[in-house]
Formats: structure tokens, sequence, C-alpha cells
């Protein structure tokens, strides 16, 4: 498994110092390319980690599977919904959690996503002809009657993605996707979405409405403290957390392997260079940046550990799905602030929870 401690390369004038105090087993850092396929990134790599928790072994999940499974369906819901919701190539954890309950699991061996002799993802072009065709269905320029167009789309996807395997061998044995995922352990119902929006009841279900959710997954509802203490208990206890959140903000910097929760009024050329107090974060504040869309829904990412600064404040460590193209190798250090401010919701197993909110969940 990667070790980000033996990565990580502090730059000397920089005023953050961290100490990694919890480093839970997970996969290497990947490289998404010129593809939105980060949800199904992260939660592969979220799942690789369950794989090694539950049956110690190390295995390299194929990502590119559940953009390959999915969007057939997502574009078969634009046309149904007649253009009024997301088509382009994003999504959430539960759709990768969708795929693995319907079909399973294949190693990235099996199914890497490469074609035509490419050994980088770039799906422009791609993206351009699946909107492309539902879009002519949608203006009668395609036999929307006898669903022709839905074999197209199918066609497209082999020729772009790959054909969906339905057997392989591995390692010496035969599977199928759905005995591969039952070797591993993996078991779809055993884990859980969550988030923190005061505009549902806490304690329920809904849809996270934000438009990456095309296919309306159920997020359960929590107060902000208790989603928080969730969060981390669940790293101190040996799980891992697949993260979906806001990646726009001025103190979101892959170049410098933090993420931190910036007041307006610090000026460009001082983010990095001085160490800021964070703004105090409220289930209001958080609810107010949610509802002016001053917090949005751009980048999931694998949090795969705790860490600290010189100071004693606490971070998340995570892998990031864009390479190791920063100083820490894909990595970085997530502050609470900007966590309990900027995360949209997150998907863990159910006995990473706490007892009592375990029980609240019915679980």
């Amino acid at each position: 498994m990667a070790s980000m401690a033996a990565a990580q390369k502090e730059q000397s004038a920089f005023p953050y110092q961290f100490n990694i105090v919890k480093e839970i087993k997970h996969g290497a850092v990947e490289d998404q390319c010129q593809t939105g396929t980060c949800w199904s990134f992260a939660t592969v790599s979220f799942l690789e980690s369950e794989v090694a928790r539950i049956s110690n072994k190390q295995v390299d999940l194929s990502e590119l599977i559940n953009p390959r499974l999915m969007y057939p369906k997502k574009v078969d819901s634009y046309v149904r919904y007649q253009g009024k919701q997301q088509l382009g190539p994003g999504g959430l954890s539960h759709d990768v959690i969708q795929a693995v309950r319907e079909y399973g699991l294949v190693p990235e061996s099996v199914f890497s996503g490469f074609v035509m002799g490419s050994s980088v993802y770039n799906h422009n072009v791609l993206d351009a002809y699946m909107e492309t065709t539902a879009k002519m269905v949608l203006d009668r320029k395609l036999n929307e009657e006898n669903n022709d167009w839905k074999s197209g789309v199918e066609t497209l996807l082999d020729t772009y993605i790959g054909r969906i395997p339905t057997s392989f061998d591995f390692e010496g044995k035969s599977y199928t996707p759905a005995t591969f995922r039952d070797a591993l352990g993996i078991k779809a119902d055993d884990y859980v979405m969550l988030t923190s929006f005061s505009h549902h009841p806490y304690y329920s279900n809904f849809a996270v409405e934000v438009p990456d959710n095309w296919s309306k997954g159920q997020y359960f509802n929590l107060p902000l403290e208790e989603f928080y203490q969730a969060a981390v208990h669940a790293l101190e206890n040996g799980y891992t957390i697949a993260w979906d959140a806001d990646v726009s903000e001025r103190g979101f910097s892959y170049k410098n392997n933090i993420a931190v929760l910036l007041d307006e009024g610090v000026k460009k050329e001082e983010m990095f260079t001085t160490k800021h107090v964070e703004p105090i974060v409220t289930q209001e504040s958080r609810q107010k940046d949610y509802d002016r869309f001053a917090t949005t829904d751009d980048h999931l990412m694998h949090i795969v550990g705790l860490s600290k600064d010189q100071n004693g404040g606490l971070y998340f460590l995570t892998k990031n799905s864009w390479g190791e193209k920063n100083s820490s190798k894909g990595y970085q250090h997530v502050s609470g602030s900007y966590f309990k401010a900027k995360t949209v919701c997150m998907v863990v197993h159910k006995d990473a929870l706490p007892k009592e909110l375990q029980k609240k969940m019915g679980k």
C-alpha cells in the first residue's frame, strides 16, 4: 500500500508543518486525467481500502468500469427528464455503490478503460458525443420510440471506454464481477451516505440537491458537529472516507498540499505565506454558503488519515486523483474548519459510525 509519509516533502518556506498521526492502508495515487470521473476514482480508492481492511488484500480495482456502467443510465434519465437535469460526466459516490450492488467489481487489469492504444484517459470527445446523442433524441432527430439510440450509446461507450466484462480470470481463479465482489468481502448495503444541512429534518434521508446527484441518491442528514465527529471517529478507528467537497475556495491549494478556510480579507500573496486563524464554522454559516451557491459540489477525494499542524490543529489527510503533481505526491491536508464548511457529503462503512449514531440510523 502507498505511504504518504514516505512521499511527503514539505516546502521550507511554508508556514504549516504537519505530522501524520493516523494513516490507513490505501492504494497508489491515480490520475483521472481529462475526465470528470473523480466520483469513481475517489470511491474506488475508498473501496480498495475497504478490501484491505476486510480481507487484508491489496487489489487495484477498475475505476472506469463505473462510468461505463452508469453513463447509459444517466443518458436515459436525461432523456426521460426531457433534458432538465445534469448530463455531464459527474456523479457521486452512491453511483459507485449502486454499480457494486447491481454488477460487482473488477480488477484494473481486467478493465483499465484505456482504448485505442491510449495510456491516458481523455473523455472530451466521449462526453460531447453523449450530449449530442441525448439532445438529438429530444429534438426528435433520432427515433425515441424503438430505442435504437440506446444501442448507439452502448456502442459509443464500448469504443471510448470498453466492453463490459461478464467473467474473467484473476490470480488463477475464474470470477464474475459479482463473485469477485463477494470474494473481496464488499457488501453494498454496508455503506452509508451522510450529509449535514438544515433545510431538511435531521436524522432523515433526502436527495442532496446538487447537479451531479442525477440519480437522486439519498443521504442521511446530521447536525454539523455530529457529522464532523462521525468523520473523525471513523478515521481514528481505521475506516477511510469517500469525500465530496467544494474545491473552488481560495484556501484549497493542491500545489501547496493544503485546504484551509480563509477570510475574504486575506490577500492573495499572503494566503500560503502566513498561517491564518480560520473563521468559526456553524450550521448557520454552512447552510448560508450552500444556499447562496458559495459551497458547490466540485470534486470527490479519498480521506485516508489524520494529521496535525505544529499547533496541534487537526487535519484530514486526503488522497486526490490528479496524479503526483504536487510536492506531497498527490496528498493534501484539509483543515477541520474547511471540512465543516465545504463538505457536501461523505460515504463510510456503517461500522465506522459511533454506536449511538448507528442506532439512530437503524444500523
